[in-house]
């Protein structure tokens, strides 16, 4: 599943992860940290929406 920051319009895969920023491969959205911050803009996880 994808999701896309409401903000920025970063997006996050959750087969994907985010390597380049900590999280690996198979990280569901849901298992990120409650204070997760998008990478571009630092907004929080409730600024994202499945895509």
């Amino acid at each position: 599943m994808k999701y896309v920051c409401d903000l920025c319009g970063w997006e996050y895969d959750e087969e994907q992860g985010a390597p380049e920023y900590g999280i690996a491969p198979g990280t569901k959205f849901e298992d990120l940290p409650e204070d997760f911050e998008c990478p571009l803009c630092s907004a929080g996880k409730d600024s994202f929406s499945e895509a």
